[in-house]
Parts: structure tokens; sequence; C-alpha cells
């Protein structure tokens, strides 16, 4: 079988399913899973190298490592689970709260800080890419910024006379020696800028707490601020592949979608209070990424939850959709705590990494893998543990992740399934966790290869007899290799 990407396109869409999903965690937003193609021919000559690498990482890391606590969320006057405060003296009082939280950057100083044993690791894993949240909602750079004084490079930050201080510059430069591309996360929105967070007004929720177009020099200073930010990103840190914006509610937003925002939130709401609003707030998204791409030409943009043009693959976040979806996508999952550090943070077992790592790329999906850092500049042993697992069964069954797409019925029982364009098709049998037994043959079903097909396994290239059945290709698994098969988290045998 001969499976071209135009193919590969057109059985993405024929089985995608079209859903509205909630974007849970951070955001708590809803995202209409529509797109927008690109149409910058080095954007998609780009998008499409970055759908042959399939597992990426994640980092979430800032000051508030040292509390253990969510990533900024704290901060925000919300009443929901993950903007709880919990630390400080005073938990209770919002601007003492505030105070101790912004005052961490006075004690923050990661010494232990490696970046070349997390790229080695990272590598090891089969991963080959990074994203770093260079700027989180809370505003803190972890970047030498001349915008900010709220930034690991400051005085006021210990940690800014090490000479690795520019964190992320030291990051980038140590996954692109491993040979990763280098990715940055930054936030839309800055809840310690007076420009998005005005000291005169109390916060009100995630979203600015001024009106914009009442105030069109203060919001635009926030716009120039922002761009000015992303800007220092694209030029002075080498290499940048992709910017991963978050915040999605700092966004261009016409009126009838306001409206039907606030129509949606009180259908079930008797009381017409709500824990948080929806402003227009255009930060000039198109102008920035025609800027950003003067700087970094092929640059891939995601502006996570925002529908456009901008936003050059979608992230459903800490979930996994449950069929193939007809755009590039990639599933960010939590390796083990939250987000952000957690101490004594329980990491998924490498037989469920794996698994959702097969499971992703079988819809035709990336895993972008979140680990994060902990207070001192460290990973802890489980996070080293977990990618070494997964680097493990890369080692051997690499050739049916990387490059592939998205094939039907892209997973039958427990078998997931990609291809090549060459029309190499690959099945990814997925072992339960104390399974003891293995079927006598697996039947392919509706596919019917060419007499001369070959199938094998990826471990140890043993040879597998097949016969063609009624309802598909069966493919007989030797007894004597139980053993060997039930040793490992999955197996897979290559059909060419």
């Amino acid at each position: 079988m001969n499976i071209t990407k135009n193919r590969f396109k057109s059985l993405l869409m024929a089985l995608a399913l079209a859903f509205i999903c909630q974007v849970v965690g951070a955001q708590a937003i809803y995202e209409d899973e529509r797109y927008v193609p690109e149409t910058d021919p080095l954007v998609l000559e780009k998008l499409e190298q970055w759908q042959d690498m399939k597992f990426g990482l994640l980092m979430h890391w800032g000051t508030y490592s040292q509390w253990g606590i969510v990533e900024s969320w704290s901060l925000c006057p919300e009443e929901y689970g993950w903007c709880e405060r919990t630390k400080g003296s005073n938990p209770s009082d919002y601007n003492t709260y505030k105070i101790e939280y912004e005052g961490l950057q006075k004690t923050f100083n990661p010494v232990k800080f490696d970046p070349d044993k997390w790229a080695k690791a990272a590598k090891h894993a089969g991963m080959k890419y990074v994203v770093f949240t260079t700027k989180h909602h809370d505003g803190f750079s972890m970047f030498d910024s001349k915008y900010t004084d709220y930034k690991i490079t400051d005085p006021k930050t210990p940690f800014s006379t090490n000479p690795k201080a520019n964190i992320t510059k030291e990051i980038f430069n140590s996954f692109r020696e491993q040979g990763l591309w280098a990715g940055a996360y930054f936030s839309k929105p800055d809840w310690n800028t007076p420009t998005y967070w005005d000291p005169y007004y109390p916060p009100r929720d995630r979203n600015v707490n001024y009106e914009p177009e009442a105030n069109p020099e203060k919001w635009q200073a926030y716009i120039d601020f922002t761009h000015n930010q992303i800007l220092e990103l694209l030029t002075d840190y080498g290499k940048v592949d992709i910017l991963w914006l978050d915040g999605g509610w700092v966004a261009k937003t016409p009126k009838s979608e306001i409206t039907n925002w606030y129509e949606q939130q009180l259908v079930n709401n008797d009381n017409g209070y709500l824990k948080n609003r929806i402003v227009n707030q255009d930060i000039k998204m198109d102008e920035l990424v025609v800027k950003a791409r003067e700087k970094q030409p092929g640059l891939i943009v995601v502006d996570r939850a925002v529908h456009g043009k901008n936003q050059n693959y979608l992230t459903p976040e800490n979930r996994v959709p449950e069929k193939p979806l007809p755009y590039p996508w990639e599933s960010c999952i939590i390796a083990g705590g939250g987000w952000s550090y957690s101490f004594d943070a329980k990491y998924m077992t490498g037989r469920e990494a794996i698994h959702t790592l097969v499971d992703i790329v079988a819809k035709g999906g990336n895993l972008l893998l979140n680990v994060a850092p902990s207070p001192e500049g460290e990973w802890d042993e489980g996070a080293y543990r977990l990618l070494n697992e997964i680097g493990d069964w890369m080692s051997v069954n690499k050739e049916a992740i990387y490059g592939t797409r998205s094939m039907a019925p892209f997973k039958f029982d427990n078998v997931c399934v990609t291809a090549k364009p060459d029309g190499t098709v690959y099945l990814t049998y997925l072992l339960e966790k104390g399974q003891t037994s293995l079927p006598s043959e697996i039947v392919f079903p509706d596919y019917i290869p060419k007499r001369s097909a070959k199938a094998q396994l990826l471990d140890g290239k043993q040879k597998l007899k097949w016969t063609q059945k009624e309802d598909g290709m069966a493919i007989q698994l030797p007894k004597d290799l139980g053993a060997q098969l039930l040793g490992t988290e999955a197996f897979v045998i290559r059909i060419k």
C-alpha cells in the first residue's frame, strides 16, 4: 500500500469528529476546535517537520516553585480551586498575599540549575523540542528583559549573580546542543505590569482591570510592552522554532462573541453572579506575528485558544482527544504533580507515558510532556526515571513513532495503528499492567496487504507469519515469544 501525505489528510478528515472541548486547568475556558490553515510556505514546511517530531518537553518554572503551588493563579481573584491561596503569612488577605508572592523574587536562587543534564535526559527519552515558560501570568520573566525589573536577572533576585542567571538563554542553548528545537512559552496577560493590572484599581479577575477603549494610551503601552518582550526573545536567544502563547482571553473579541459568551454563562445561572468576565483585549496579534517572523522566518506561532490564523496548531490541555483531528495538534500532559513544581509529586509510570504517547501519535498528534523543576533548579528523580523508561522503549520502537501519520482505524482493541508515506504500517500492541498471556494472532481489520508484504517485530526483527482472512490480515504471534513480548510496555509489528 502506498500512502501519500494527501491521503493521510483525507483519512484524517474522514475519521475526525468536530466537537467543542473544554480547555481545563489553568485556562478554564472553552475552545471551539476550529482551525484556520496557515499559508506561509516556510511555516507550512516547518509544521510538517514538527508533526514528524511527535514528542516534546514542556517546563513550567518560576518563583512560585518555592511554595510548591500552582503557577501564578493564586494571584487571580477568581473563585476557582486553582486560584486558592494556601501559602504566605495571611492568605486570607489578598493584598498581603500579593506582596509576599511577588517577594518570592528576593529568595529565588536555583543554584543547582543544570540545563545540560535536562537536555541529555530529554534527548534520551526521544524528545525533539522543548517549550519553556519564559514568562507566566504572574509576569516574572525568566529571561533578561530590559522592559521589567521583575525578572530572574534583576539584582533583587539572588540568582542574578550566577553565571547562568539568564535561564531561558541557558536552557535554549543546552537543548539546541542536543539537537532539540527551542520553543518559548510566553503569557500574554501580565499581572505584575501596571499597564495590565493598573494599581489604581483592584484586580477583578484574570482580565485587564480597566477599560482598554476608554484608556487607549495605557492599553497601547501594554501592547508595546508585550510586543517588545516577545521580540527580545526572538532577537537575543538564538534560533527559536515555536512561539507558544498562553492566556487566550487576551484577544480581539467581537461583540457577537462577547454576547454569546455571556448568554452561555447565564443559561444555568439563577443569580447573575459570574466568577470572571470576557473583555475585548486586542493585542494586535497579526502585527506581532509579522514582526516575529521577520526575526525568525518560518516561526510556528501557537496563539492558544484563539480561533484564527495565528494558531498554527491546537493544544488540548491535559487530555487526549477521542479521535484523530483534522489539523495539527498537540496534547500537553502533566508528567507528575502539577504544571508547576509539587513537593512529593507522584509521576506517571513508564507504561502510562508510553501508552499515552502511542495513543496520541495514532491519532495524528504530538505529546508535550510537562516536567517542573524544583526551587533549587533540579528535576525529581521520578522525572529522570520516567524519561529513561520512555527512552529505553523508544530506542527500539521509535520507527513506529517519528514521521508517521494517523491511519484508519487508528486503534482496534488494544492495538494502535500508524503509517508512513511509503506505505509502511505499524501496529503497536499496548500491554496492560499484569498481563500474563497474548492472543495467538492479531487480526488487523479490513486491511488487505500486498501478497509480498512482510510482517516483523521491531524488537529483535523477528519475522511473523500472516494470512488473509475475510475480516482482515491475521498475524500470528509465536508462543515462544510470549515471555519476551510480555516483558515490555508495548511491542510493535511492522508491515512493509
